[in-house]
């Protein structure tokens, strides 16, 4: 417990867009009749800000800074100019990274496999990923012919099914049982995440570059969400940055999943500049989804970057 009494708070955040409808109507719920009795000013939160700035709370970053998340439900970059100003530069088209490392896990049925039984499905193909060879398994990069900083991941999710149902077809092997290639799959699906990930994320920052986006000393790229915690991906994009001299920052990996310190935090923020502190809560609502910025997007793509091949060899 914080040993903070409610009388102590200045005030009260809590996460009201975007995410599961009934996780957002329970949490609000609770925290209006809390604000009411106490009689503390409300502060309704973004979660994908929160997640934006949480780095603010373990390092000095000054405004303005690019950033990249990667979660379970989300994936984009922008550049964030302040507590509440960001510049969309792309988001996912389909589904998030971290869904699809969820997903290839369960098709493979790695919780059957005694190393990943008590494992997330991103853990798990993180911790196999290690002993596999990533070349046995070619799978093609998404949107290669898009020189856009939008992300898909559904397409790769498809081959990596059709290689799994292959290998099943090869081996004798029925849906459900495991596949004596796993740790190969698993790497090749890691490192194809990471490299479009990758890939994007450096069009990005040619991009904020060439439109004076950053500042022109120390510059610095965030990487923020639940698959930030992923030590292949990190990796990956510190390649990209050290060959775009950026400054590479990922909060700890407990602050990079979803938690209340990060939404705590974005609240000091906002108090800090008296931004978005209500004390009038008649009309507030939840949002399950919700836009995210200033769109900038359709610049990115008429800008069309194309960018320099970069080794993305990675050594564990």
């Amino acid at each position: 417990m914080s040993g903070v009494t409610p009388n102590e708070l200045s005030a009260v955040a809590t996460t009201v867009k975007p995410g599961l409808a009934l996780s957002l109507g329970v949490g609000l719920e609770y925290s209006l009749k809390f604000v009411r009795q106490y009689k503390k000013p409300f502060i309704p939160i973004h979660h994908m800000e929160a997640h934006a700035l949480t780095v603010r709370m373990i390092h000095s970053v000054q405004f303005p800074f690019l950033v990249l998340l990667v979660s379970g439900g989300h994936c984009l970059l922008a550049v964030a100019k302040g507590i509440d100003d960001f510049l969309l530069l792309g988001q996912s088209l389909d589904e998030a990274p971290g869904d699809t490392l969820d997903k290839v896990p369960r098709r493979l049925s790695l919780i059957k496999h005694p190393e990943c039984s008590t494992l997330s499905g991103g853990q798990a193909i993180e911790h196999l990923a290690k002993q596999g060879d990533r070349l046995k398994f070619y799978l093609k990069s998404p949107m290669g012919q898009h020189l856009d900083c939008n992300f898909s991941f559904a397409g790769l999710r498809n081959q990596v099914t059709q290689v799994i149902i292959k290998k099943e077809e090869g081996e004798g092997v029925q849906m459900g049982q495991m596949l004596s290639c796993a740790n190969d799959i698993a790497a090749a699906v890691q490192h194809t995440v990471a490299s479009h990930i990758a890939k994007r994320t450096h069009r990005a920052i040619l991009f904020c570059k060439a439109k004076g986006l950053l500042p022109q000393n120390n510059p610095t790229l965030v990487v923020s969400g639940g698959v930030a915690s992923n030590q292949y991906i990190r990796k990956t994009l510190k390649i990209v940055t050290d060959a775009t001299d950026l400054t590479l920052l990922c909060p700890p990996s407990k602050f990079c999943t979803d938690n209340g310190v990060m939404i705590a935090w974005n609240g000091i923020e906002r108090l800090r500049e008296g931004k978005g502190i209500l004390n009038h809560i008649e009309h507030i609502c939840y949002e399950p989804k919700a836009s995210f910025g200033t769109d900038i997007s359709g610049q990115v793509k008429e800008a069309a970057i194309k960018i320099p091949r970069l080794k993305l060899k990675i050594r564990d």
